[in-house]
């Protein structure tokens, strides 16, 4: 399937999704989020939304069945987050959140920060109250991360994150230390890179893109931490992670008022065997 058409299918999914949900009256509102709504989907973007069941009739509401008529389902379950996650049978993805239409709706101005709609009108696929749409269009503008405050933050996080590493590594748990390099720490290096090159357009998933959103040195700064769950290969990567966050802190430090441990990161490079 070309791009062109799979993001076709995705389109003429989500036209079926509004249509079923003007018929179906236990539907207060549906809301789109993710790729979408930001206009960055492709042949792989998956459908996420939420739907807002009259609190009422929430209890009788068959959200397996219910997607079912989209497409053939070939899987559905409800995941680790409390999401009922589904495949089609053209094996695009959807995540639907099932929330009660009274406090959920009221809850998505919080999001202010975590969710992005740039065209919220578009993201409403229904609303039977005008409340979903008014709340929705609060979310419109993506305020960018406060720069000092946000860098004081994330170089506090890689320094605990990393002495955590290193006694991880000092224990022999290698597979431990593998997860916290590539899902806890690199994450936020990947945060406070962007908040220094100017490039917050993904900050919600700071991966995203990095290919052209970075320049090439930080890149290949990125690549340096990556490893296979090998003893030497991990503790490599280490090092190579905490020189490029005490790189970036330093950064940051130059440029804001951010104060930095030196002591401390001292110590922790001792546990890492790094002399620097």
């Amino acid at each position: 399937m070309s791009v062109r058409s799979a993001r076709s299918a995705l389109d003429d999914r989500i036209a079926r999704l509004r249509q079923l949900a003007h018929a179906d009256t236990r539907l207060e509102g549906v809301l789109l989020y993710g790729s979408w709504t930001v206009g960055e989907a492709d042949a792989h973007s998956d459908i996420e939304a939420y739907l807002y069941i009259q609190d009422d009739r929430l209890s009788d509401f068959d959200g397996p069945g219910f997607l079912a008529q989209l497409a053939p389902l070939q899987l559905a379950y409800t995941n680790m987050y409390g999401i009922l996650a589904v495949v089609f049978d053209d094996l695009m993805r959807g995540e639907f959140h099932l929330a009660p239409a009274g406090p959920g709706i009221d809850e998505v101005p919080t999001w202010q920060g975590m969710v992005h709609l740039p065209r919220p009108d578009e993201a409403v696929l229904l609303d039977r109250t005008g409340r979903l749409t008014r709340a929705a269009r609060q979310l419109a503008t993506f305020q960018p991360p406060e720069p000092v405050t946000t860098a004081q933050q994330l170089t506090d996080e890689l320094t605990n994150w990393t002495l955590m590493l290193a006694h991880v590594l000092a224990r022999g748990e290698i597979a431990r230390a593998h997860a916290l390099l590539h899902t806890v720490i690199a994450p936020q290096q990947l945060q406070l890179c962007r908040l220094l090159r100017n490039s917050t357009a993904h900050w919600l998933t700071p991966s995203r893109a990095l290919e052209q959103d970075l320049p090439e040195t930080d890149r290949h700064r990125y690549a340096s931490t990556t490893a296979t769950v090998r003893d030497q290969d991990v503790r490599t990567a280490a090092r190579n992670s905490w020189r490029w966050s005490r790189d970036l802190a330093a950064e940051a430090a130059d440029r804001w008022t951010v104060h930095l441990p030196h002591e401390l990161h001292e110590q922790i490079s001792s546990l890492l065997n790094d002399p620097r």
